[in-house]
Parts: C-alpha cells; structure tokens; sequence
C-alpha cells in the first residue's frame, strides 16, 4: 500500500531524483523524501539490506511501534468518511491532526491517507464521491410499478414509484403516485421535503420531462414550474447527465434496494387504493432506514440521518408550494388572453406582445419580461371575460365608467324631450349598454349643432320614431330640426258640412 520497497530501489538503484520517484510511485515528493529520510536512519543505505525485506516488515522497520511494543492504532476510515461528509472545511491534513491528539504514537500524514483511500477503493463505486452533509438530494422513478386493483372495476392499474435520497446519509423516501406528470412529480417533493423535514442544497434528478423541458448533456432547460418549485424551497436543479449513471449513483443504488426491500416484499399483497399502497410503503421504509449498513460501521440511515444530514438541511419555507402551470400566449387586439375559454385582461400596452401566463387552482398571474404585470381571481365562466379597468385605454376606461343614469342626467341638462329619446333609446334594447353607443353619439352633436337644435331634433325624432345616431345626424345636417313639428302634428276634424243633399248618419235608419 505504501509502496516503500519502490521508493527506495528507485532511489538506491537508480538514484533518481526525488520528483521523478513521486511521479513515478504516484505520491507527492515529500512523501519520497521521508522514506529515504527514515530508510537511511534504519541504516538501509543499499538496496542488498533493502531487497530481502517485505513490504510489511519495511513499513514496521521504518515507522516502528507504538509505546510499550504495542501496534499504532489504525485510523477508523468509516470516521474518516463520516467526518468529511459533515463540511468541505474539513480536510483529510485537518482529521489527521485530530486523530493524532487522541494517538500521538499513529501513523503519519501518508500512510493514514493510504489507508483511508485504500477502504474508499474497497467501497460500492457510489461511494466514491464525497456526499456533503445537507448538500445533494438524488430524485429517481423506480421503473417497476405497483399494481393497484380498482374495487369496482377489478381491473389493475400501474402506479409509479418516487424515490428520493439524501447523499450524505443515504436516508431514502419513496412514495407511490399514478404518473409521472408534473402535478405528481411536484407534489412527491413536496412530501419528500416534508418526510426529510427540510430541504438540500441542490436537488439531482433525471433527464425526465417533468424537470426538464430541454434536455442537454451540459445545459440543459428546467421545467419552468419544477425551477419555480425549487426556487420555492431554495434548492439548485442539477440534472444529471444522460446515460451517466454515476451523476445520480446513490439514487441508482437507493432505487435498485427500493425494488429489493419495498416492492419485492410487497409483490403478493394486493391493494384497492393508491393510499392504501402509500401506508404500506410507509411500513417498511421506516425499516428500511433503521436496518444497518454495511461498510458504515453498522450504522443506519437513520442514524447518518440524524448525525450529517438533518442539522445540515435548510429549513422548510413557511407556506407549502402552490403547484401551478406555465404557458405562453400572445395578447389580442382586445389586450386579454384566454384561459380554458376565459379572457383575463393585461395593461393595454401589451397588445401583441408575448407573456407567460401561470395558472394555479386559484388565480391567473400574467407575466412580461419576467415581472408580474396582471393577477386575477380564477373563474371557469365559460366564454365570460374578467377585466381589470386600470389595464384599459383612457377611452374604453371613460366607456366602461358609463352608467343609464348618467346618460339620461346628462340628456336631462339638454332638454325634456332629449332625455325622452334617450331613456326611449336605453328601455328598448336588451340590455342597456347595447344603447350606450347611440346615446353616446347622439349627445356628442351637441358640440356641433348645439343644445338647442339637438333639443329640438330629438322632438321630431320622438314623433318619426328615430332612435339611431346616424339618422340624428342626418335630420340636423339637412336642418329639418328648424321645421319644427307643426308639419307633423295631425290635422284636427273639420266642421260639419250642412246641405240639403247631405244625408245625415240617420238616413239609413
């Protein structure tokens, strides 16, 4: 392991350089000298005193035995390990030193580092990266599914297993869900996050559709709704790369036990619900995570749970993530966009223009440019519009603000008969604002023709039954409204003819 036999012949044979040895043996160069340091205090000075002895025998010759003849306490690798998941401050020369203050006869900065690198080599291949405390969460679909009998049908149905795990504890979550759509694949974080009791550093899933909207070896596009969840909870999405396995390696190793430890020991149970399926996963993950573990000194997950990661996760936000959907649409001319057959109106301004529209169950939030620039109350009144008076133009704002009273009040303050026209005009549509447009016109000749003509206009229009603004203006413009209306007003009965060869109505008697 120390590979001293090849140090010295390297050195007593072909007295090389001390850099040309570390390179060669794969150590660092003031490793090589303390070896040849310590050989030529032993007296091994040729390589005819060196050659005969084993590897073992070299390195208890050269770095001796502990006080009292006793061997130098070998440094536990699985403390190691555990110690360097806790932080990135805590560096190998740093646990050496500890380990040190506790045997001060142990061995040197080299061979503990040997050591510790020879169990990591012996380790799983997971093992290899050093998983932070509280830093990655790897998130993973089983592939094999659970199958949940429907109790009325008794047709099967394939439910998706969720697998999530914690890297530097190997604390694993799993849960049953129907798909692996993205209103699943949100809220299985959501109640993975919850499980864990706060939330990692960075999140590691697949390639999958639900995280990833365009996929990439090195740059690849999150889901807009999975970016806001991880957002939501202070987390960095770093996807795994395709068909690199050791990206999301605990999370290869956590599903392939899942498979082993969960759904195998659930394969002859049958379940009618999809709850029911999830209390059974509960059951034997609680004994998932409390069975030790070989290769960490009989430790559970659990307890690695509670030692690394659970002080080291971030705190669960104070209001549970809202699952919404993102998509894009361009303004219409009428400065709304459709939502399931409903219009929400945007400031008129954007009419045009591309937004991101986020729909969750409750409300419709409209964005430009990455700011909020409309919110609505949800609705799913077909084919209804729900606007908002400060996103219209200044006209449509005066238009909207209109009101019957105010129409027939302004008319009022023409005259008697124009106030007739128009409460005429607004009784006899359908619904008053389909009047508001006439009356609006018919109030603006005002400002041409005046009150006066106008007054006297709408009197001859009470008796011809016009009731439109174009014909208004054609009887001003033509100055019929100056005739009056005794041209109009039927003639009264004449007097009775008197004449002896006028026969009376009594005649025919």
């Amino acid at each position: 392991m120390r590979k001293l036999r090849e140090i010295l012949k390297l050195k007593l044979v072909r007295e090389l350089p001390h850099r040309q040895i570390a390179e060669s043996v794969g150590v660092s160069s003031g490793a090589v000298g303390s070896v040849v340091l310590r050989a030529r205090a032993k007296g091994l000075t040729s390589w005819e005193v060196v050659e005969p002895l084993a590897e073992d025998e070299l390195d208890r010759l050269l770095y001796g035995v502990g006080v009292g003849g006793r061997e130098r306490p070998a440094p536990d690798p699985v403390w190691i390990h555990t110690e360097r998941q806790k932080s990135r401050k805590v560096t190998l020369e740093l646990l050496h030193l500890d380990y040190l203050e506790q045997h001060p006869d142990g061995y040197k900065y080299t061979a503990f580092c040997a050591r510790y690198r020879g169990w990591l080599k012996k380790q799983r291949l997971s093992m290899r990266q050093v998983h932070r405390a509280g830093e990655k969460t790897f998130i993973d679909y089983s592939g094999d599914t659970i199958n949940v009998i429907d109790p009325k049908t008794g047709e099967g149905r394939a439910a998706e297993l969720f697998v999530a795990v914690l890297g530097a504890s190997n604390y694993t979550f799993a849960e049953a869900t129907w798909t692996q759509q993205l209103p699943d694949w949100t809220a299985s974080h959501v109640r993975a996050s919850e499980f864990f009791g706060g939330v990692s550093q960075v999140w590691v899933p697949d390639q999958l559709r639900s995280a990833v909207s365009g996929p990439h070896r090195y740059d690849p596009d999150i889901n807009r709704t999975y970016a806001e969840l991880a957002e939501h909870y202070n987390a960095i999405v770093i996807p795994a790369r395709p068909a690199k396995p050791k990206d999301k390696a605990k999370v290869e190793g956590a599903v392939l036990i899942a498979q082993r430890q969960l759904l195998a020991r659930m394969r002859k149970e049958t379940f009618f619900s999809l709850a029911a399926a999830n209390d059974r996963l509960s059951e034997l993950l609680v004994e998932l995570n409390d069975r030790p573990m070989k290769g960490y000194g009989d430790q559970s997950r659990r307890q690695r749970y509670e030692l690394l990661d659970r002080p080291a996760l971030q705190g669960l936000p104070s209001q549970r993530y809202v699952y919404a959907d993102w998509s894009k649409e361009t303004v219409g001319q009428d400065y709304h966009v459709d939502v399931d057959d409903h219009a929400y109106s945007v400031p008129y301004q954007l009419v045009g223009k591309k937004v991101e529209i986020r729909c969750s169950a409750a409300t419709i939030e409209v964005y430009f440019k990455g700011n909020r620039v409309a919110a609505h109350r949800r609705s799913h009144d077909k084919g209804a519009a729900s606007t908002n008076k400060e996103h219209m133009s200044a006209a449509h704002r005066a238009h909207a603000d209109i009101s019957p009273s105010q129409l027939i009040e302004r008319a009022a303050r023409i005259g008697s008969q124009c106030e007739l026209l128009i409460t005429d005009i607004l009784n006899t549509r359908r619904h008053p604002e389909q009047g508001y447009r006439a009356c609006l016109g018919i109030l603006q000749l005002e400002k041409r023709y005046g009150a006066d003509r106008l007054e006297l206009a709408a009197a001859r229009a009470m008796l011809t039954g016009l009731r439109r603004c174009r014909q208004m203006e054609t009887l001003l413009r033509g100055g019929l409204d100056r005739l009056g209306i005794a041209d109009l007003q039927p003639e009264p009965n004449p007097p009775a003819i008197e004449h002896g060869n006028v026969r009376g109505a009594t005649y025919y008697n």
